[in-house]
């Protein structure tokens, strides 16, 4: 796949969207000045509810309000103060990135819930998750569908010489593939969705969009197969919790990008960020294992953390961000 056209340059690094803290103009700063060539839209859990990714990615839904309830987001009958946080946060974060990215003109990365994973975290009004509900799930994945392609839309006037890549974070595929997900009593789970079912309700979102697509999912047994049916550009994992080399494999050979996350979200016990030639080793040593040519490798992979550094020191997740842009640069040395 050496001659495919990936949507992002050679050597690339980028974040997987939180950090910390709770001023978006630092972040958006710290990301613009660390990750030149992928920079993207950065996520703060810590300004409360609306900042955390289920309640920013629910603000996109359309005709879809949402409100907290119990702690929880959920489906709500009209839009209310907790829906008008959200998307206050939102339009500040897309103003605030216009004013400090003017004239950018290269790839930038969004990010937002998935289907599943906002599925199988929000509540329906009389209980339960929306995941109980296949009629909901579809309607849901419908709005975020139209949502994101607004979203989307919103960002490419703000920066109309850049090229917008969507990621759709999601981290409960696995366990919503297996039938894990927890009812509210604890004692049962909900039904499985078969994989020909999420991998649908993945494509909805993916076609609709009609930009560059990538799936992150940082837990074990991503189903990479799946991911790639959807018609998504890319994966984005933590190279750690990689056990099986021979899927991974099949799914570069067969075209997908790969976002490797190959820095740790927090700082060893002993010792700070891990160094710019630490991490591109680490990439290096999977890559050969896999087998493929090293000059395919700085073309297909974009270096990242394992997952969002929202639990980092601010210091820490600069540091890590400056080391995975200056092991892109190795990589593309080689």
């Amino acid at each position: 796949m050496t001659d495919q056209a990936w949507p992002w340059p050679a050597g690339a690094a980028t974040g997987i969207g939180s950090l910390p803290g709770t001023d978006i103009g630092e972040a958006q700063r710290v990301v613009l000045g660390e990750l030149p060539e992928l920079p993207h839209l950065p996520e703060l859990p810590a300004r409360g509810p609306g900042a955390d990714m289920i309640g920013r990615s629910a603000g996109l839904l359309v005709e879809l309000p949402v409100e907290v309830y119990a702690g929880r987001w959920r489906v709500a009958p009209r839009p209310g103060r907790d829906l008008r946080r959200a998307r206050d946060l939102m339009e500040r974060d897309l103003d605030q990135l216009a004013e400090q990215a003017e004239g950018y003109a290269g790839p930038i990365k969004v990010q937002a819930a998935g289907p599943l994973t906002l599925a199988a975290s929000l509540e329906l009004p009389i209980g339960g998750r929306l995941l109980r509900d296949p009629g909901a799930v579809r309607d849901l994945t419908g709005s975020l569908a139209e949502g994101l392609r607004a979203h989307v839309a919103a960002v490419a006037r703000r920066l109309p010489q850049a090229s917008v890549l969507l990621q759709l974070d999601e981290p409960s595929l696995p366990t919503v593939l297996a039938g894990r997900v927890p009812t509210e009593s604890g004692l049962g789970a909900y039904r499985a969705v078969e994989s020909v079912d999420a991998a649908a309700l993945l494509r909805t979102v993916v076609e609709a969009v009609g930009v560059p697509t990538l799936v992150h999912c940082c837990a074990p047994d991503v189903p990479l197969e799946l991911i790639r049916s959807t018609g998504a550009v890319a994966v984005a994992l933590d190279l750690d919790l990689v056990t099986k080399l021979d899927p991974l494999g099949e799914a570069i050979d067969a075209g997908l990008g790969l976002l490797a996350g190959a820095a740790p979200t927090r700082p060893p016990s002993a010792g700070g960020a891990p160094t710019s030639a630490q991490i591109a080793d680490r990439v290096r040593q999977v890559w050969d294992r896999l087998g493929f040519p090293r000059r395919q490798l700085a073309e297909q992979v974009v270096i990242t953390p394992a997952c969002g550094l929202a639990g980092a020191t601010p210091e820490y997740a600069r540091a890590v961000l400056a080391a995975c842009r200056d092991a892109g640069r190795r990589l593309a040395e080689d």
